[in-house]
Formats: structure tokens, C-alpha cells, sequence
């Protein structure tokens, strides 16, 4: 019974994300590692769930341990510059062979119609074609990188003319140039590109490993995009398979992609549980901040009354009408997360005698623990000073001792002004709470 109350609970709690994300476009980069792993095919199951949900699709594979293989039987060595392969006559035949043979293969797996498989009647297409054209990187520092090539142009007509058609875009590391070369490319940086000329809703990079702290281990849930650049010069030795999906967030972010997510590929489910639920299990990078402290809005109510309501059943917070609390939203302060509301108080002042009333000050439960509520009190700090208040006031039932270990001073019913005097309920029973501003 719990668990189907657990699915029931999940399954509502993804709707809103089910419905953000239809008729979006996501473009998913993995590489080629992923595609040699035994649980790709759950991947690219997940892919045909995104699609059956209308999710507007584009993936581009990586094909770096394939070009190894190819050049290890062919005992050639495999060169690199800067992080780049050097692409000689040899390595660029075995990136052609690479890359057909991953492309057929995940073709293959997104054609699967099996009776009793996650994928029975999907009957998805796939579309493939040479939509990055290329120019080569050429002579750099010395060092010539042969049929290394960049991105020059991606045909993005095309691209939204496949996905119009709800077609699934495959797109493979390589590219095209108008006289017919071709050239080795990095897939970062082809789903870089493509995300950005699509102004795709989200870049979705499946990595080999996750993004954690290298001091602490703890892992890394969100970045602005000056956080990223920060951490990347604060620690410049991490691994590539690290910096570059990075780097790759960084140019996308500043390039108008609202948001790029790193997920880690070994966990099971990650790409679904990082769409479809509120925190997600990967890295996510944006250039505003993930979770917002701020003043309210008129927009807010709604989230303000959801989140206060329950604390009003328990009798912990006085009940407040949408009414009232419109008529005082200038005086609310938020934290919103993700587009919910995880936290809110009010500072009610009265400029004339210069007192400030601290009121509904509430964390939602599933956010708790991480100083959210001393945030929202610094806050009211912050803006009680600007206001010039001399001191600030607190009614509460069970939170006394909270805003007693932060400085308040217990108080009575004497030390109220007049106005505030007049609003105390004395069937609530509220201890007073007193804190005087240097």
C-alpha cells in the first residue's frame, strides 16, 4: 500500500513538469562510453519516454573509446593537443567507421517495438543527415590538428523541420564543409551548438561521473554561471570528463539557454528523476540562480498560502486571508525554488514610530534543516535597516526559542505599541519577542 501511495505521490508531483516540458526541445549529448555500457538501452528508453511525452528531441553521441579501439587494432596512436584529438589521414578513417557504426547501432535500439518492452508502440523515427557544417581547426601553437575540425553553421531549418514531424534528430560528431571534407568534431561542442541555434529549452549533458565538490565530496546540485566559472579556475586540475561539459554549460548559458544539466549516466533512472522531480540528481547550471530569495509579488499568493496553510491547521501561524495578504504582499519576502515557493515571512513596518513586526515566517518541511530560515531573517535585517527600524517584534506559539538563540528577548503584552496592542489575540496566547536594531 505505501507503495503504490509512493507512485501515487510521484506521479503527481511530476504533472507540473510534464506539462512544462511538452513541446520543448531538449538536446541530450552522451558519449561514447555510454553507448558501449550494458544498461544503454535503458537510456535509450528514457529517450522514448521524453519523445512519447512531447518532448522535441535532438541527441548527439560522442565515439572517443570507438576511434581508440579502431586505432588500437590498427596499432596507431592515438594523439592529442590541449584536450583535442589530432586527427591524421588514419584516425579520420577510423571516425568515419565509428561514427556509422554508433549511429546504426542507436537507430537500431530506438526502432525497438517489442511486444511487453518499455518501448512496445513507440514506433519512433529517427532522423539523421548532415546538418553541422565544419571548417578545421588548423595550425595551432605549432601543432597542426589535421581533420580536427569546429562548428561553423548548424542547418537549423532542418533540424526544426525533423522535429516538426516528431522525428527524434541524431546527430553524430562530425562535420561537413562545402567542399565536401570531412571533419572530427567534439560532441560537446556539437550539442553546444546545436542547443544554442535551436534556443533549445534545456542542454542535457550524461556524464561519467558526477560533479562534486573535490574538497568536501559533496555533490554540486546547482551553479550560476559565475559560480562555474569560479570553480573552474579554483580548480583547474579536475578531469575533462568534468571541465568540459563545464565549459559547455558556461557557453550555452551565456549564448541564451535558460538551463544546462549534468547527470551523471551510471545512475539508474537519472535522466527521468532530474526532468521530473523538484531537486533532481544532477548538476544543474543556469545563469540566474536555481533558488531565489526576494521580495513578493502579487504571483506569489498562491504559492504564500499553499505553504502557510498547513502551519495555520496546526495552529502554529494565525490564519491570514488571500485578501489580507494582498493587501500586505509589499511587506512579504520569499524563497522560491524551481517555481515553488519553499519559504516566506513578513516584515510589516510602521515608518512613524519605528517598529517592525515580524509575521509568517515558514520553511516548507521538505527544505528545512538547511538555514533557509535564518536567510529570510538576515533578510528582514537587511530591510528593517534601510527602513530605519529600531527595533522588531514577534508573536509566536511554538517558535520561541528559534528567534530566542538569534537574539530576541522574551517581552509582554506591555512592550507592544498601541497598533500592535490592538491586534494581539489573547485566546492564541502568543509569547512577545522583542529585538532592539543597533
Amino acid at each position: 500500500m505505501n507503495s503504490e501511495k509512493s507512485f501515487v505521490s510521484w506521479f503527481r508531483d511530476s504533472s507540473p513538469y510534464i506539462h512544462a516540458h511538452r513541446n520543448k526541445t531538449f538536446v541530450i549529448s552522451f558519449g561514447g562510453e555510454a553507448v558501449l555500457a550494458d544498461d544503454f538501452a535503458h537510456h535509450v528508453h528514457d529517450f522514448a519516454l521524453l519523445s512519447s511525452l512531447g518532448i522535441r528531441l535532438v541527441l548527439v553521441h560522442g565515439i572517443r573509446p570507438q576511434i581508440d579501439e579502431r586505432l588500437n587494432k590498427l596499432n596507431a596512436t592515438a594523439n592529442f593537443h590541449n584536450h583535442l584529438r589530432i586527427t591524421d589521414d588514419i584516425a579520420l578513417q577510423c571516425v568515419k567507421e565509428a561514427a556509422g557504426l554508433v549511429r546504426v547501432e542507436i537507430e537500431a535500439l530506438l526502432s525497438m517495438g517489442i511486444a511487453n518492452s518499455p518501448m512496445a508502440g513507440s514506433e519512433l523515427k529517427v532522423a539523421s543527415g548532415n546538418f553541422v557544417t565544419a571548417k578545421p581547426i588548423g595550425v595551432i601553437d605549432g601543432v597542426d590538428y589535421c581533420h580536427t575540425g569546429e562548428v561553423r553553421k548548424i542547418d537549423n531549418a532542418a533540424l526544426h523541420q525533423q522535429l516538426d514531424q516528431n522525428n527524434v534528430v541524431l546527430i553524430s560528431p562530425i562535420g561537413y564543409s562545402p567542399s565536401g571534407e570531412v571533419f572530427n568534431l567534439s560532441a560537446e561542442q556539437v550539442a553546444t551548438a546545436v542547443s544554442i541555434s535551436l534556443q533549445a529549452e534545456k542542454l542535457i549533458l550524461l556524464t561519467e561521473q558526477s560533479c562534486n565538490n573535490p574538497e568536501t565530496g559533496d555533490a554540486i546540485r546547482q551553479f550560476t554561471t559565475s559560480e562555474t566559472e569560479a570553480f573552474l579556475f579554483n580548480h583547474a586540475n579536475l578531469p575533462d570528463i568534468i571541465t568540459l561539459p563545464l565549459k559547455a554549460a558556461i557557453q550555452s548559458c551565456q549564448s541564451g539557454i535558460e538551463r544546462v544539466h549534468l547527470i551523471n549516466r551510471h545512475i539508474d533512472g537519472a535522466l527521468l528523476l532530474e526532468l521530473f522531480s523538484r531537486d533532481g540528481v544532477g548538476t544543474l547550471v543556469s545563469s540566474t540562480p536555481f533558488e531565489e530569495l526576494r521580495p513578493a509579488t502579487l504571483n506569489d499568493i498562491g504559492g504564500i498560502l499553499e505553504l502557510i496553510k498547513p502551519l495555520e491547521q496546526q495552529g502554529i501561524l494565525a490564519k491570514r486571508s488571500r485578501e489580507k495578504i494582498e493587501m500586505e504582499i509589499t511587506d512579504y519576502i520569499v524563497i522560491e525554488r524551481d517555481g515553488l515557493i519553499i519559504g516566506c515571512t513578513a516584515l510589516h513596518p510602521n515608518l512613524s514610530e519605528q517598529y517592525g513586526a515580524i509575521a509568517c515566517l515558514a520553511v516548507h518541511p521538505d527544505y528545512r534543516g538547511h538555514a533557509r530560515g535564518n536567510k529570510l531573517l538576515e533578510y528582514v535585517y537587511t530591510k528593517a535597516s534601510q527602513l530605519n527600524l529600531n527595533s522588531l517584534f514577534v508573536l509566536s506559539t511554538q517558535t520561541v526559542h528559534w528567534f530566542i538563540e538569534r537574539g530576541f528577548l522574551a517581552s509582554d503584552i506591555n512592550s507592544l505599541p498601541e497598533p500592535l496592542k490592538m491586534l494581539y489575540n489573547p485566546e492564541r496566547n502568543s509569547k512577545i519577542l522583542l529585538k532592539y536594531l543597533a
